[in-house]
């Protein structure tokens, strides 16, 4: 992916705020003076890196117009398409500031309260992460978006063991230093941020959720009711097992090992001499899931941190 070169350097800011921008020519502007004055309102120093993802409208040219406007605001495009994680990944990866803020350009998420998730980090030490917890769903498909989203979380939450009151919002705040080790994990496409909470819970890292408001969004969403709510339940399972897979694993293992001994009694109950070849393929494929759970637990827990 090839990119244009951003300017040179100055001091190093407290905070970067990563903005995804694809397709937000009319009202990426919009968005950009809200972010620059809540934090010049806030006093932390920052960095605003607004990513182009290859748009195909004028957000570009609006984008690279703002920048005199705007001292903290970096331009980088983007020559193809990447997605979402794609810009936060390597948005990241170039921040500058210990604090890193995830946020969209399209005016959903109040971009005004970025200060009161930095400052949350600032002044607890415990919290690596702060997550804006939306009080509603909005957008189109609202009828298969939110049971879908409610299932995808109450299956992370069982897995995790942990509530999560939003598992997929696009407003966050972290310790990039926290994150850095996890970064490689992150998906191109929106399942980003629900990767970093799970990174994060999986390896104890306590994350605050804060409560905010949620605007119906500008422009068009890009959001697949269908297909990415199959490429959520996916990276859901693809983290877990990654971190725990024992907890996948083994209690399937372990149902079918409990029906297959079931079924041994009353085989033998029916026939004393005979064992029915479905007993035995139940044997046989709890015993081989649990090796697997056993052997890819053996694998995370020499795997370097």
């Amino acid at each position: 992916m090839s990119e244009t070169t951003p300017g040179p350097r100055t001091a190093a800011p407290r905070v970067t705020i990563v903005l995804p921008c694809y397709n937000e020519q009319d009202h990426v502007v919009a968005e950009v003076e809200r972010i620059c004055a809540a934090m010049d309102a806030s006093g932390y120093s920052y960095e605003l890196l607004a990513f182009d993802d290859a748009s195909t409208d004028d957000t570009l040219a609006r984008l690279r117009a703002a920048e005199a406007r705007f001292p903290h605001l970096r331009v980088i495009a983007f020559a193809t398409n990447g997605g979402s994680g794609t810009v936060r990944r390597i948005g990241t990866q170039r921040a500058r500031g210990e604090i890193v803020v995830w946020t969209d350009a399209d005016m959903s998420y109040p971009n005004e309260r970025i200060p009161d998730l930095v400052e949350i980090l600032l002044t607890d030490d415990t919290v690596d992460q702060v997550v804006g917890a939306r009080d509603q769903e909005m957008g189109r498909h609202r009828v298969l978006r939110v049971p879908a989203k409610w299932l995808i979380r109450k299956l992370a939450e069982t897995l995790t063991n942990t509530r999560i009151p939003d598992l997929n919002s696009g407003l966050r705040a972290f310790r990039r230093e926290v994150s850095l080790p996890y970064l490689r994990l992150l998906p191109p496409g929106f399942s980003c941020v629900t990767t970093i909470t799970l990174a994060f819970l999986s390896n104890q890292h306590a994350i605050h959720y804060e409560p905010i408001s949620y605007a119906r969004r500008a422009g068009r969403s890009k959001f697949h009711p269908v297909r990415d709510a199959y490429r959520y339940i996916l990276q859901v399972l693809r983290m877990v097992v990654y971190f725990n897979p024992l907890k996948v694993l083994m209690p399937p293992a372990l149902w079918l090992l409990g029906i297959g001994a079931l079924k041994v009694v009353y085989d033998l109950a029916t026939n004393p001499v005979y064992i029915r070849n479905n007993t035995i393929m139940l044997l046989m494929t709890g015993l081989m899931i649990a090796s697997m759970a056993l052997l890819a637990d053996l694998i995370v827990r020499s795997r370097d941190s």
